[in-house]
């Protein structure tokens, strides 16, 4: 019988060598989650994403999922780079387009699940063959409730999990495991009377503390949603062609986040600098090229240009905007024009 404890040591190690910032052990026990996620559903507050709701009960029982699973290791991947005011720079800039921190590079799931097998395979290798599955992202699991009980960090108000020492830019991924390991006491919560992340949110998503409303969120209206945005939130989008980071940038605790340089999450395409008629010239081939191993690739092309033509329409208005727009004005896909003629009666009404 392997030494539990001495194990759990190893995992810790062997996780930091692969590049992993914080890993914990968490029971499969998610009772009050479980009524969290059948009360979010069942007011609809999903929206589209008909898969929250398709595993039933399975997502909040990990031991259902996979069966024999004991214990969940849990592992955190900073992802965060360069400075806060990079990202308001960008936002302030109607003519720039603002993409998510987390998707400015590389894919994080495949790095990620890669170092969780090589993980899993050294667990093997001390104490032999044992049931294991890898997850990132990639199942119905709710990673930030186990996350929160292996001691990572606290879920926010804005449903993130923050960390006391590194903020709330960073990746999660999952090993459920058949082995009885010791398991890591939960975090507390610490934000307080903090209410920044729902303030600031562009379209009021974070109707409640702990509570978002998916319908109204920047992230699944230009990620998950698929056909017209509606036109209430057009304008809140601002220049954000994918996702939202304003209830982390606003986040006090992210004063302390770590910045990690990993190779493939630095920058590509100059995403972090591109301007909206620059990516919105992209042809689906360049699309499709320069987004392989992208998660922006998820939007698709469709989507990307949906996406850029709301930002165009909340541009300062200029003859260049006007042109882009015009550019795609009878463009194959409904969606697109529509947005198109959205965006090009914001600056002809203004002129």
């Amino acid at each position: 019988m392997p030494d539990l404890r001495q194990l759990c040591d190893d995992i810790r190690s062997w996780s930091r060598e692969l590049g992993f910032q914080q890993t914990g052990i968490a029971e499969v026990a998610l009772g009050a989650d479980e009524v969290h996620l059948r009360d979010w559903l069942a007011r609809g507050l999903h929206g589209a994403m008909e898969y929250m709701a398709r595993h039933g009960d399975k997502r909040s029982r990990p031991e259902q999922l996979i069966p024999g699973t004991l214990r969940v290791i849990s592992v955190r991947m900073d992802y965060g780079t360069g400075e806060d005011a990079e990202a308001w720079t960008t936002l302030d800039d109607g003519s720039r387009a603002y993409v998510s921190r987390y998707a400015l590079g590389r894919d994080y799931h495949k790095l990620m699940r890669s170092r969780l097998q090589s993980l899993a395979e050294l667990i093997a290798e001390r104490i032999g063959p044992f049931g294991y599955r890898v997850f990132v992202d990639s199942a119905p699991v709710l990673e930030r409730a186990l996350a929160r009980n292996a001691g990572l960090g606290w879920i926010g108000k804005n449903t993130c999990l923050i960390n006391k020492d590194s903020g709330s830019w960073f990746f999660l991924g999952e090993i459920f495991v058949d082995i009885a390991l010791p398991t890591d006491i939960a975090a507390s919560t610490h934000c307080g009377t903090c209410t920044r992340c729902i303030d600031i949110c562009p379209t009021q998503a974070i109707i409640a503390p702990n509570r978002v409303d998916a319908r109204r969120c920047i992230s699944y209206l230009t990620i998950e949603l698929q056909g017209s945005i509606p036109e209430e939130f057009r304008k809140p989008i601002g220049n954000r062609i994918f996702g939202c980071d304003d209830c982390q940038l606003v986040c006090p605790w992210n004063k302390f986040a770590q910045r990690h340089d990993e190779p493939d999450f630095r920058a590509r395409n100059n995403l972090d600098q591109a301007t909206l008629a620059e990516l919105f010239a992209w042809t689906e081939d360049e699309f499709l090229q320069r987004t392989e191993g992208s998660a922006i690739r998820r939007t698709g092309y469709v989507g990307w240009l949906r996406n850029i033509a709301v930002a165009l329409g909340n541009a300062p208005s200029s003859a260049e905007v006007i042109a882009t727009l015009r550019s795609r004005v009878d463009h194959d896909s409904v969606v697109v024009r529509e947005h198109v003629a959205w965006a090009l009666a914001q600056h002809i009404a203004l002129l």
